[in-house]
């Protein structure tokens, strides 16, 4: 809530840097160094002589020092360049701090894991017996903590200069300045304060469940970001007894589901807890949005180049031949690079049409690929639906769910689509994927696909593995959905696409059904998603639900808007970017010193993109093709350059 009242910006990497905090505490107090994340620094800075270590209160406050710097240095260095950005470009950046500080908190800690920390409380001990279950004292301590933290922080916003300074510069950054308040100090300030409440947080909890974790413990991010939006990213007391509301709801219906008989056995118990509260409040912001967005809320800022695609037959024939000759030539670990680049081009190919082209923020992706993969393997294995009947029901009923997940869009847009659709790729992870009758299917393989008597199968014995007839196939589908994609771009419903992303107001004024466009795009980027899973059905042997976790749809936006969000080529950018694909092969695979480093590196890629090259590698590469001499005669305007602009080419 500070760094959005501050800055507008909703940091999804803000459990990320608590979780690196917190690792840097537990490691004060066990070998007396704190741990910083800088890559290219010293990893560590001793805290107390040698063979001593820091008591609980110099480490704790040594941690909170380097919360402050991580804070400070999180605004100065990534958000404060992007304050006049579009709502994609802050979103991508704080995916590119996220990946960052994972990558970070694995490689510094790697030899010292959570495992191996003593993780030890100083909160009370002991337990109060209300209603006849006993809870434990720490709990109420730490509910306490949250209450007071946020009386404070109202009373500092509701009567001190420096609140009401905050809150003049969220309603305009102009009136501030001219009424010489600086808005970056006013920013900066808060940054600080919000990133000692995130170190703090996860120091406090971990030490409670003795459980940490770069992943999962980075999470945390989602409900908490849940009960931001029931507050309106505004209310501290509202956000506070959500939060607390939303923490004992899932207690209760946990505690209820563990003795429930009628809940069925295939639905994971677990999972109702950690996913309904959000649905719950999803459903809250979908009928509080509105279908179109308010006179205030017109973009200015500049939106990633589209461009119309020309000579995609041509291109499509070289790409596809070279690939094509890779996979009849080349041994098997690269064609099983080509493999992964091409189904990742698929997916990545689903965010250009939803966000680049729509411009709705989307995280779920992956997770729709997930629901077509499981739904491909169930039909198989245990409906015995042949191939390719089986492909056909799975994209069907994946459509269906992504066209649910995209009802939201219809009402909310941009940060706030964007925290709904990692809730529901959250859910869907919760309950689909480990459910019993779905998880289940981890590590049963599926069916070979095969039609009139050709396998296509992908794996075989010895050096035939990860068989070229299979990459054909899964090529053809990207170049039959890339030109499908690419008309669709060049009609009017593309068209009607572009109008929307621009000015969803405009575009209702000029006679475009904005909800029908939305979900029109939603229903073409759950197909693309689906291929894309039906084929990492066939691919992943054996099938894993830890293969569509949601850092995964995460990686999967990033790496597109580091190729081109917008573009077609981007899509093919993000396929050769993704991991285990054929530029990680260039590299020498995944055993290279380098790969070590590379998702450490893909983040500060991914904010140095968002900064500088909003439009991401293609639009760098048109970018220097039109600062070549034209020829005589050449128009000055091209309709290229009209659509740079981010409105529609009308």
């Amino acid at each position: 809530m500070l760094t959005h009242r501050a800055s507008g910006v909703v940091n999804f990497a803000h459990g990320a840097l608590g979780v690196f905090v917190a690792y840097s505490y537990y490691e004060a107090r066990e070998t007396g160094a704190l741990v910083l994340p800088i890559l290219g620094l010293p990893a560590r800075v001793p805290l107390a002589a040698s063979g001593s270590v820091p008591t609980v209160a110099a480490a704790f406050t040594a941690a909170l020092l380097l919360a402050a710097a991580m804070g400070l240095l999180s605004y100065v260095l990534v958000f404060r360049p992007l304050r006049s950005a579009p709502p994609l470009a802050r979103v991508v950046a704080s995916l590119g701090l996220l990946l960052y500080l994972q990558a970070t908190a694995r490689l510094r800690f790697t030899k010292s894991g959570a495992a191996s920390f003593k993780m030890q409380s100083f909160l009370p001990d002991g337990g109060v017996e209300v209603l006849g279950v006993t809870v434990p004292v720490s709990r109420f301590a730490l509910a306490g903590i949250a209450i007071v933290t946020t009386v404070a922080l109202w009373a500092v916003f509701r009567y001190t200069r420096f609140g009401l300074v905050t809150r003049a510069s969220a309603e305009s950054e102009k009136g501030a300045l001219l009424l010489g308040h600086s808005p970056d100090r006013i920013a900066t300030l808060n940054w600080v304060i919000a990133a000692l409440l995130a170190g703090a947080s996860v120091i406090l909890v971990t030490g409670m469940t003795k459980q940490l974790d770069p992943l999962t413990t980075s999470l945390l991010v989602v409900p908490a970001l849940a009960a931001a939006l029931l507050g309106g990213l505004t209310s501290f007391s509202i956000t506070t007894t959500a939060a607390l509301g939303i923490g004992m709801a899932q207690s209760a219906m946990l505690n209820y589901a563990s003795r429930a008989e009628w809940i069925p056995g295939w639905l994971p118990r677990g999972g109702m807890e950690r996913s309904l509260p959000f649905l719950v409040i999803l459903a809250a912001m979908t009928l509080r949005g509105r279908l179109l967005p308010s006179r205030e809320a017109m973009i200015e800022a500049r939106l990633p180049r589209s461009p119309t695609p020309r000579g995609v037959l041509p291109v499509a024939a070289l790409l596809g031949g070279l690939a094509a000759a890779g996979l009849l030539t080349l041994d098997s670990r690269w064609r099983l690079a080509i493999v992964v680049s091409t189904i990742g081009a698929l997916i990545a190919l689903s965010s250009v049409v939803l966000t680049g082209y729509v411009g709705q923020i989307s995280l779920a992706q992956y997770a729709l690929a997930g629901v077509a993969a499981f739904t491909t393997a169930k039909l198989a294995t245990t409906g015995g639906v042949p191939f390719p009947l089986s492909p056909l029901l799975a994209l069907a009923i994946t459509v269906a769910v992504g066209l649910a997940a995209g009802l939201p869009a219809v009402r909310i847009r941009g940060m706030t689509l964007a925290i709904a659709t990692i809730g529901a790729a959250a859910a869907i992870q919760e309950l689909f994927f480990n459910s019993s009758a779905i998880g289940g299917l981890a590590g049963q393989p599926v069916p070979r696909p095969g039609i009139f008597g050709l396998d296509l199968g992908f794996s075989a014995p010895g050096s035939a593995n990860f068989r070229a007839a299979f990459g054909l196939f899964a090529l053809a589908v990207l170049i039959l959905s890339g030109v499908a994609v690419a008309n669709l771009r060049r009609s009017a419903t593309g068209l009607r696409w572009l109008a929307v992303r621009a000015n969803e107001r405009a575009a209702a004024a000029s006679g475009v059904d904005v909800a029908m466009s939305k979900l029109s795009a939603f229903a073409v980027a759950s197909l693309l998603a689906g291929m894309g899973g039906v084929l990492l059905a066939y691919q992943l042997q054996p099938l894993s639900p830890d293969a569509f976790m949601v850092y995964a749809a995460l990686a999967l936006l990033a790496l597109t808007y580091l190729g081109g969000i917008a573009s077609i080529g981007g899509a093919i950018v993000a396929g050769l970017l993704t991991a285990g694909g054929v530029l990680e092969r260039l590299n020498g695979g995944g055993g290279t010193a380098t790969a070590k480093y590379q998702f450490a590196i893909s983040g500060i890629a991914l904010i140095v993109v968002a900064i500088v090259y909003p439009d991401g590698v293609t639009g760098a590469l048109h970018r220097l093709r039109r600062r070549r001499p034209q020829a005589v005669g050449s128009p000055v305007v091209k309709r290229d350059e009209v659509e740079a602009l981010g409105s529609p080419p009308f």
